[in-house]
């Protein structure tokens, strides 16, 4: 763990100084991280891998402000590709600003439906929400934000988060009734 931890923050120290390489071993080995973060927030592997070339992007030219002290490298990442997932989303659709729900009746979805099926086929259900819907409930449900934290992150209301979460909910609950 000791080792790993110093080749770790001599990787960083190399990116740091745009080494090439460096670059391409940071790639390599949070690859498969960042992608299962940036499907999160896309519809298909086409817009994950776009969120991921735009993080990538942004994770390189701003390794500089990286401070391990302050946390994680895999945590600063995973902060990267969720703006940058979160960006993509709200570069797809308008958020909708003048929704408003404060109470909520939560839909029932049974667990027995859910064991019968796969985190995939949960994942594509998840991915044709509309985008703002698909974000909020990713950033609830997934990331476990609150209603007032995905407010300030997605610049709504926190009832229009609440509406989302609860449209989300509904959609899902009539999509896996669908399926049994």
């Amino acid at each position: 763990m000791i080792a790993e931890a110093l080749d770790i923050d001599q990787l960083v120290e190399d990116c740091k100084r745009n080494n090439r390489r460096a670059q391409e071993q940071l790639y390599r080995q949070f690859y498969n991280y960042a992608m299962t973060i940036a499907l999160r927030y896309s519809r298909d592997e086409a817009d994950a891998a776009d969120i991921m070339s735009h993080a990538f992007v942004k994770i390189f030219k701003s390794m500089h402000t990286f401070d391990k002290t302050k946390g994680a490298l895999q945590t600063w990442i995973k902060r990267i590709v969720m703006n940058e997932g979160l960006d993509h989303l709200k570069a797809r659709e308008r958020f909708s600003k003048d929704m408003e729900l404060e109470t909520v009746e939560e839909p029932q979805i049974s667990n027995t439906v859910l064991e019968r099926m796969g985190a995939d086929e949960i994942m594509k259900l998840i991915h044709q929400l509309p985008p703002a819907t698909h974000a909020v409930f990713v950033l609830y449900a997934v990331e476990g934000y609150n209603h007032r934290e995905i407010a300030e992150k997605l610049n709504i209301s926190e009832g229009t988060s609440k509406w989302h979460l609860s449209e989300a909910r509904k959609t899902l609950q009539q999509q896996l009734s669908r399926t049994t």
